[in-house]
């Protein structure tokens, strides 16, 4: 049997996997996974998220979506998770939810709740604002700081680059409550980061066990970056929940 006819046998077409990037972080983060998934024929979309807020974000990966034919299998790290935890459920082309250190929030739950819900995250102590124009804030991860915290086990050459080119999360946007969660009526997924300094594995674990993980994966010295540090295990979850 062909790969394309054991990742959906009724069909014979494999899904398109979309990519949803987190906070201090843009589409060319999943660029080492998304190589990986090409090598093994799939059509790979990393989406612009726009980092504003849950349910404004939730709408814009509805729409992206919605131009996407066939089957789909949904990948979030870090925030991207929350946002992806809020597409619409009833969709029948999204087949499986992959969480990459990442949120999943249950309704009502925010992301920066989550976070501190266990010890171990010290993302707050790195953060450095900036006041926007309706009175929110924007918020960065300190350059200086960036890889200890966020990419630990990634080149310092690397981390340099994705440093100057992080993107910004709206502070809103942490606090925002979750709606109804996908994964309550889609098959997840779970990889958790085991050296993460942004979202503690226990966190990790305990959204993973909520959720009813078909299958969880400990990276073990994994920073919040594993998608970068460690694609090939990151790719390899996804194509378990493809098949």
């Amino acid at each position: 049997m062909s790969d394309a006819a054991a990742s959906h046998p009724a069909t014979g077409q494999k899904p398109t996997i979309v990519l949803v990037h987190g906070a201090f972080a843009d589409g060319a983060s999943w660029n080492p996974v998304i190589e990986r998934l090409q090598r093994r024929g799939f059509t790979a979309v990393a989406v612009a998220n726009p980092l504003r807020g849950v349910a404004s974000d939730a709408e814009a990966l509805d729409a992206r979506l919605a131009a996407i034919d066939g089957p789909v299998v949904l990948v979030g790290h870090s925030y991207g998770g929350a946002v992806m935890t809020n597409v619409k459920a009833r969709s029948p082309k999204v087949k499986a939810l992959v969480y990459v250190a990442a949120f999943a929030p249950a309704e009502g739950e925010a992301a920066a709740r989550l976070a501190a819900k266990y010890p171990g995250s010290t993302l707050g102590e790195t953060l450095a604002p900036v006041s926007l124009p309706d009175g929110s804030t924007d918020l960065y991860i300190k350059p200086s700081v960036f890889r200890q915290q966020f990419a630990a086990d990634v080149p310092a050459r690397e981390t340099a680059l994705m440093a100057s080119a992080q993107r910004p999360i709206r502070d809103a946007a942490l606090n925002e409550a979750s709606g109804t969660p996908a994964w309550a009526s889609i098959p997840s997924w779970f990889l958790l980061a085991g050296a993460d300094k942004n979202i503690p594995l226990q966190a990790q674990k305990f959204m993973a066990d909520r959720a009813g993980s078909r299958a969880t994966v400990t990276v073990e010295g994994a920073s919040h970056a594993v998608a970068v540090s460690r694609p090939n295990e990151v790719a390899e979850l996804i194509f378990r929940a493809s098949s």
